[in-house]
């Protein structure tokens, strides 16, 4: 897995309205909290997507940009996304690509993708990592932590 003090590896993928973001522009303009998780609509996914969101402005405010990644498809994250109100990106990393790249570990066997939270400074160093499966909650409040240590 990668760890902190490493760079944000780079990627380009769709996101849930069929747009193109790419990593490279993004960084240095602000932070980055980027959210790997197993599948749209799930409870704990949902669980996490909508604490994300009910902290979205916090984010914002703090200068923070939050991007949420997993291997469904655009229609799906489109779904998922209107459904729940969900204000900031989803990312479409339908060949895994991305999840290897930053290499997201699995959980029980590989049988489900991993839920970690990477936050990126604006150098595009990676400054914080949360990784837990069964606290989805817990990773607003240490990305939150981690964005606000990096503003003092």
């Amino acid at each position: 897995m990668l760890k902190t003090g490493d760079q944000c590896p780079p990627f380009l993928l769709n996101d849930q309205h069929g747009n193109s973001v790419n990593s490279t522009e993004l960084i240095g303009n602000q932070i980055l909290v980027i959210f790997f998780y197993p599948k749209d609509e799930t409870r704990g996914c949902t669980v996490e997507a909508c604490a994300f969101r009910d902290e979205h402005e916090t984010f914002v405010d703090e200068g923070a940009k939050v991007i949420g990644i997993s291997s469904d498809s655009i229609a799906s994250h489109d779904r998922f996304a209107q459904k729940f109100r969900l204000p900031y990106t989803l990312l479409a990393d339908e060949k895994k690509e991305v999840r290897k790249a930053f290499q997201v570990p699995g959980n029980l066997f590989g049988l489900i993708p991993g839920r970690v939270t990477y936050i990126v400074d604006k150098s595009g160093v990676i400054r914080g990592i949360y990784n837990s499966l069964t606290d989805p909650k817990g990773h607003i409040q240490k990305a939150l932590e981690c964005v606000r240590s990096l503003k003092s």
